[in-house]
């Protein structure tokens, strides 16, 4: 049987536009008030197409600033693509430190309003709210807003509403590099349940271990370019030589 399609992206690319500011006295910016900030293009995904199938768990690596992230941010939808297109057959939804949450609202106002995202009535979030709170262990930290939290708090919450809400097409970016040691134990565990059948992963990490273990493809990126699709253990190769 052939296999479904979860995300198709062709030709996609992102470039952002900086301002470089040298103008950071007082003085400098009275000298240079007709002179104003150069601006600077960053190609951070340069034209890419990859197809990911239903059900795949995919893994994405690369050195820091290698494009990972953003090319994460453009599959889940958190960025408009600049050119291509890209097509997603299905619910999505990302975890970087609390991306897609506000940080504004509590841990309470951010669950019901990250179920509705994913197409949850308020009565399905009610019936799962209290095994996503102490899945998480933020009991006490409820009716906090989650400005205050730690990055670990950030993402033991988002962990939890994606696993108890369940998106269709996960983005987990250095999900097991947060939180404590605890934490990455359950995650871990939560990966190798049947929660994760059927479901469709992309996985972003510097753990070989959970590349490997985990991902039957994964793509080598570098410069915003990404270099290899394909056998997880080649992509891996092609990553150690660029870290030596």
């Amino acid at each position: 049987m052939e296999p479904t399609p979860a995300l198709v992206a062709r030709n996609i690319s992102k470039t952002f536009v900086i301002s470089e500011d040298s103008h950071n006295t007082v003085k400098h910016r009275l000298f240079n008030i007709f002179n104003p900030p150069r601006k600077k293009r960053i190609e951070a995904i340069k034209i890419t197409s990859l197809e990911i199938n239903k059900g795949e768990c995919i893994g994405l690596l690369g050195r820091n600033g290698c494009g990972k992230s953003t090319l994460v941010k453009l599959l889940a939808g958190v960025y408009p693509t600049d050119t291509g297109f890209l097509k997603i057959n299905g619910s999505t939804m990302l975890m970087n430190l609390g991306v897609g949450m506000s940080h504004e609202l509590t841990a309470r106002e951010n669950i019901y309003v990250s179920g509705s995202v994913l197409g949850l009535k308020i009565k399905e979030v009610d019936a799962i709210f209290d095994e996503i709170i102490d899945f998480a262990e933020l009991r006490e930290f409820v009716d906090t807003k989650i400005k205050f939290f730690s990055s670990g708090m950030v993402a033991r919450l988002g962990f939890s509403i994606a696993v108890k809400a369940g998106a269709d097409i996960m983005f987990l970016d250095e999900i097991f590099a947060v939180g404590d040691m605890k934490f990455q134990e359950k995650a871990i565990k939560v990966f190798e349940s049947s929660w994760i059948q059927g479901k469709t992963v992309v996985l972003v990490s510097h753990s070989m271990e959970v590349i490997s273990k985990y991902c039957q493809r994964a793509g080598y990126m570098k410069d915003g370019v990404m270099k290899f699709f394909g056998d997880t253990q080649t992509a891996i190769q092609l990553y150690l030589a660029d870290n030596q």
